[in-house]
């Protein structure tokens, strides 16, 4: 067997049966926002706030609602995310930016994603052709599907932001503490959208010691559901601006790392990181090889 040949057969991916959790696909698939289909990287809101879903783009089932997720049964043993990338929906390109947002959990944090294996319990189907950019909050057993609609949800800041969301986060503005740092005004909000608003208690949530976070990639925009063009939400510092599309924040990893810490103690390397190298190489001409 050639190096080529042999490096090939490494890196071929299992392909993982339907996933469990992403309910309602036909309907969404079916569904059409035009704040979705308007939305242009100039655009001053965030593109996940158009998508339709529970606060946007959160594939919401059925518990109680958390920022931080407190039930450890639904972060990711080891700390590591098998997923699957399928083939039919992303162009190379594509695909390339979704690895180099693992990439940057794999060098920020002790996060590690891996291709599917045909024994795994749980894992991220990453999809492209249904309507929005959105997730299930942390781990489903069964599997789970991650849609990023293509071509507009392709975006690092946005591919990072739904695999936060996958690992067990809601959006900052739910945090419990939030009223000390902002001020929701909810005479701009859309007519029915003021449920996208709620902040959740202590009892449900936790922000893991670290101090809420203007910057970070889960925050909405200043004008997330306005019904007018004016701010639904307003910074209490007059000099921060609320979140961005660049990619994690440090206060972003912080909680990433604090959540994940007994999974990241025990963390032995994997190797993952010199392999998801490779994969990044080998998809720069190889994808049908690969995937095929």
């Amino acid at each position: 067997m050639t190096a080529a040949a042999a490096s090939r057969a490494r890196l071929k991916m299992a392909v993982p049966p339907a996933p469990r959790w992403g309910a309602n696909m036909q309907m969404l698939r079916r569904h059409n926002s035009a704040a979705f289909d308007y939305w242009t990287e100039n655009s001053d809101s965030n593109i996940w706030e158009h998508c339709g879903l529970f606060e946007g783009d959160i594939m919401l089932h059925r518990e109680l609602l958390r920022n931080g997720l407190l039930n450890e049964r639904q972060t990711w043993p080891e700390a590591v995310v098998p997923f699957y990338i399928d083939p039919q929906d992303f162009t190379v390109n594509q695909t390339m930016i979704i690895l180099k947002a693992f990439k940057e959990y794999h060098e920020r944090s002790c996060i590690r994603f891996r291709p599917y294996e045909e024994d795994d319990k749980h894992w991220l189907l990453i999809k492209g052709n249904y309507s929005g950019c959105w997730s299930s909050v942390g781990r489903r057993q069964g599997g789970q599907v991650l849609n990023l609609n293509t071509p507009k949800c392709v975006t690092h800041g946005v591919v990072v932001h739904e695999l936060l969301h996958a690992l067990g986060f809601y959006h900052q503005q739910s945090a419990t503490e939030r009223d000390e740092y902002v001020k929701i005004n909810w005479e701009n909000i859309l007519d029915g959208h003021a449920h996208n608003f709620n902040k959740y208690a202590r009892t449900h949530i936790t922000n893991f010691g670290v101090e809420y976070d203007y910057q970070s990639v889960m925050h909405y925009s200043a004008l997330a559901f306005s019904r007018n063009g004016k701010p639904t939400i307003e910074p209490l510092d007059p000099y921060a601006a609320l979140g961005q599309r660049r990619g994690l924040s440090d206060k972003d990893i912080s909680k990433l790392n604090e959540m994940y810490e007994q999974d990241c103690g025990s963390f032995n390397g994997f190797g993952l990181g010199g392999y998801l190298n490779e994969l990044l190489d080998y998809f720069e001409g190889n994808l049908a090889d690969l995937f095929g």
